[in-house]
């Protein structure tokens, strides 16, 4: 189990007049305006907003606010308070709306669901685990329902289910701690269930790049055959030129921007994190290394950050 000290933030908060709880694995208190410790004990803030971003999200915040007050009955408002939260990243208080939910509703299984996902998002990844398995298992034995996107997509695109979702986020979270064996059998039956193209995209990236980590490169062809550059993709294509490249079909020098800062950050952490597995599963050790420094140095917050992060402590190597 991994176990975090707070000696490098010692500095920071000597700084800080205010500290608070922290939900992020075994650190107690976080300085005042952080919402995680990473895994090196870096104090993790929100990004700068615009005036236009930050008012938006804080309308919508207003909104379900407002439908949970006069509907303290109302889990699906309580659900979607933390998600607003989580939007404006805001994460701690997020994690403490849906742990208010799992008190006030325990059999409703969208709390531990979404706080196992935001636990991942600030490091608490055994945390993640023991929600998503309680989510998963009460689920399983239920019909599935649409999860709506938040920000939504286009009317017509992509639309995920609630069990993909909780699949896909619990099968990340053992991959994270280096439990490949658990995080393939939950991606195996995330494959055989899902319909949506976009998740199946998704789903078959991490678990192409976990049989590939286990050693199990006829069952990763096997999967990698089903795609190709005609595949159809809404907005996950970062995640499919990552499967042409182990493939084959594509060359790492087009994955990359020529030139810098010009793709999003989250789609450059995606990138940069696949290409790095995709040198490290080859051998090439300090290739992929630097490739992990690359989609860490943008983002702190999407999937292949966090991966990479984790990837490069597991290396022990330094982060920069």
């Amino acid at each position: 189990m991994r176990i975090l000290h707070v000696v490098a933030l010692s500095t920071f908060a000597l700084t800080a007049c205010v500290t608070r709880k922290s939900v992020s694995s075994n650190v107690t208190e976080l300085p005042a305006g952080t919402e995680a410790v990473s895994l090196y004990n870096e104090p993790l803030f929100a990004p700068p907003s615009t005036p236009e971003e930050k008012a938006k999200g804080e309308a919508e915040l207003g909104h379900w606010r407002a439908i949970w007050a006069a509907h303290p009955d109302s889990a699906l408002a309580l659900v979607w308070v933390g998600r607003k939260l989580a939007a404006l990243y805001r994460f701690q208080e997020a994690i403490a709306t849906w742990t208010e939910g799992m008190e006030k509703f325990p059999a409703d299984p969208r709390f531990p669901r979404f706080r196992g996902y935001r636990y991942v998002t600030v490091r608490n990844f055994e945390g993640a685990v023991i929600d998503l398995e309680k989510s998963y298992a009460v689920l399983r034995n239920q019909p599935d329902w649409e999860e709506p996107e938040d920000p939504p997509n286009p009317p017509g695109t992509h639309t995920g289910s609630i069990q993909a979702g909780n699949r896909y986020q619990l099968a990340l979270a053992h991959y994270l701690l280096g439990h490949y064996d658990a995080a393939a059998r939950v991606q195996r039956e995330d494959l055989d269930k899902v319909t949506d193209p976009d998740t199946r995209i998704a789903s078959s990236y991490w678990y192409v790049m976990t049989l590939r980590r286990l050693g199990r490169d006829a069952e990763a062809n096997r999967i990698l055959a089903g795609f190709n550059r005609d595949t159809k993709v809404d907005h996950l294509a970062a995640y499919l030129r990552l499967l042409l490249l182990f493939k084959g079909d594509l060359a790492v020098d087009s994955l990359v921007p020529r030139e810098p800062d010009t793709a999003h950050p989250l789609e450059e952490a995606t990138l940069n994190y696949g290409i790095g597995v995709w040198h490290l599963v080859a051998g090439r050790r300090d290739a992929a290394v630097m490739a992990f420094r690359r989609s860490r140095a943008g983002t702190w917050a999407g999937f292949g950050a966090i991966a990479a992060e984790a990837d490069l402590k597991r290396l022990g190597v330094p982060m920069r």
